[in-house]
């Protein structure tokens, strides 16, 4: 009788998540965040952010929020940029997009949006339009950090892309009558 040879199975990696406490997947974003400018009258704070399920490699992560469904001739808006997060981390505090980076992990800096500057820029969708989706992606990237400084939304998102070793996407919604 043949000895059966053991093999030893790692488990299986669990699935990189982004989830968050305010914003459930595909459903709407709250007053809470929403812009406080251009006819919206939100109170402008960043939703909390969790993560779980970090690939293997992980250097550091990058956080891109992106409207792809605002009337810019294609091209979208982008609503918030946060690069060299720590590969410690586990997610973003409730307010962490204020522009001045203080709720931020010690090392992550802000993009400037497509508002004009630094830091969480809510929704704020015509009104009228059909409710816009809201795209908040988390990369885990290969290398600690990258440097975007005084670049665009783009130019970040380039280096973000050509970087990842892995996305995790939650969808929020958000429309104006």
């Amino acid at each position: 009788m043949a000895k059966r040879k053991t093999v030893k199975r790692r488990a299986p990696r669990p699935a990189f998540r982004l989830t968050s406490p305010d914003i459930r997947p595909g459903g709407p974003i709250a007053m809470e965040q929403v812009f406080n400018s251009f006819g919206c009258t939100g109170k402008n704070i960043s939703p909390a952010l969790a993560w779980t399920g970090t690939p293997e490699g992980t250097k550091s992560f990058a956080l891109l929020c992106h409207d792809p469904d605002a009337p810019t001739g294609g091209a979208g808006w982008w609503h918030w940029l946060v690069l060299n997060i720590p590969a410690s981390a586990t997610g973003l505090a409730k307010g962490a997009g204020n522009a001045d980076g203080s709720g931020l992990p010690a090392g992550a800096v802000h993009v400037n949006t497509d508002f004009g500057g630094p830091g969480w820029g809510g929704p704020c969708p015509p009104q009228g339009d059909k409710p816009h989706r809201y795209i908040f992606t988390l990369y885990a990237l290969k290398v600690d950090r990258l440097d975007a400084s005084g670049g665009t939304a783009s130019l970040a998102g380039y280096m973000v892309n050509g970087n990842a070793i892995g996305k995790a996407t939650l969808t929020g919604k958000f429309g104006r009558k």
